[in-house]
């Protein structure tokens, strides 16, 4: 059950009550994509880091270890430690992104696995039993994620299959939610709007996908090729034909600064790999800007990540000696780097609600940016 609490202008801060706890939104979901974050993160370390939300990915998770293994072993929450909302990505991404030759066909997708070749074929109906299997908190609905320079009638053609992979997508979390053994009997499902950059192509599959009252709605297919300003773009034109009753996910998004333009346009749900990935490679987020780790200006800084910053990293270890850890190619300085820059983001998601629930979230969000804007790598 999603409650809309406040509205500051088209910004939404809300409340999902789930099977596993409650999601404060806007929300960062951080990215777990095997049932682990990138960078030696333990689930006692979300704990810590304030996490609401951990993602994981069907498709990985179906070629190892297996959604079977995972539901012998009581479903990803048990298997995992994590006691809070998991969401699954319904791995319609990867199988376009990972697997070079595929055949798409209206059943659904063959490929080849990206580990060992072996074949696998990918439906509605698979995509919903291996999340089944998984029994995660949220599912997502399999769609295509077509190229973002696809023609305009590929593009039709897609979404419109989209539309109806979706509505099998829901009428097999149905039937699955109502057997014995299903683990999750809960589970809710978001569906994904598509169209490119093209707005009336994403207008119209918004006004589709609305009518089948979903649990929540996606918006997929961005942050794929285009530019920031096209992004905007399709979100002015295609989140106001989205419930607003329900949560609005925008799917592998993005900076912090993507996030805080985002939610002043009306979303309310994130993921992206942005602050494990950078953080393994020792760059991290501050209120001042990035910081780039291995430069040697910090070889001597005596001084936290951030001064301020209620992290692991910053409560106990100096710039230098995250430095010295990632030039010695020791994991603690990537795990230091991660921890930093995840609670860095779901801190700012906190700010984020504070503001909306203030009224006064443009000003939030100016001084935000104009105090990032400074790049100090």
């Amino acid at each position: 059950m999603y409650q809309l609490i406040k509205k500051d202008g088209l910004a939404k801060r809300g409340r999902l009550e789930t099977v596993h706890g409650v999601i404060e939104t806007p929300v960062f979901m951080n990215v777990g994509t095997a049932a682990a974050i990138k960078g030696a993160v333990s689930t006692d370390d979300l704990q810590n880091i304030k996490t609401q939300v951990e993602l994981s990915n069907t498709y990985h998770l179906h070629v190892r270890p297996g959604d079977m293994v995972v539901k012998k072993l009581g479903g990803i929450h048990k298997f995992m430690n994590w006691d809070k909302p998991v969401l699954t990505d319904s791995g319609g991404f990867q199988v376009f992104s990972l697997a070079g030759l595929r055949k798409i066909k209206e059943e659904g997708v063959y490929f080849n696995s990206h580990i060992d070749g072996k074949k696998i074929f990918m439906g509605p109906e698979e995509s919903m039993q291996i999340q089944s299997n998984l029994a995660s908190t949220i599912a997502m609905a399999f769609d295509e994620c077509p190229s973002s320079v696809a023609t305009r009638k590929y593009m039709e053609d897609s979404v419109s299959r989209t539309t109806r992979w979706l509505v099998r997508c829901k009428e097999e979390m149905k039937r699955l939610n109502g057997l014995e053994d299903t683990i999750n009997r809960h589970q809710l499902l978001f569906g994904i709007n598509q169209g490119g950059i093209y707005e009336d192509i994403r207008i119209a599959h918004a006004k589709e996908i609305a009518k089948l009252d979903l649990d929540g709605y996606a918006i997929g297919g961005l942050a794929v090729g285009e530019s920031h300003e096209e992004m905007y773009r399709i979100l002015d034109a295609v989140v106001p034909y989205l419930p607003q009753e329900k949560p609005t996910y925008l799917m592998g998004v993005g900076t912090p600064a993507n996030i805080l333009e985002a939610v002043e346009r009306g979303v309310d749900f994130f993921d992206c790999v942005y602050p494990s990935r950078n953080g393994r490679h020792g760059h991290v987020y501050t209120n001042q800007g990035k910081l780039n780790l291995f430069n040697a200006k910090y070889e001597l800084d005596e001084r936290p990540i951030e001064e301020g910053c209620g992290c692991p990293a910053c409560r106990s270890y100096s710039r230098a000696y995250i430095r010295h850890l990632l030039k010695a190619k020791e994991m603690l300085g990537m795990r230091l780097c991660v921890l930093h820059n995840l609670y860095f983001y779901n801190t700012m998601m906190e700010e984020i609600r504070a503001a909306i629930e203030a009224g006064d979230y443009r000003a939030y969000k100016e001084a935000k940016l104009k105090r990032m804007a400074g790049e100090n790598s």
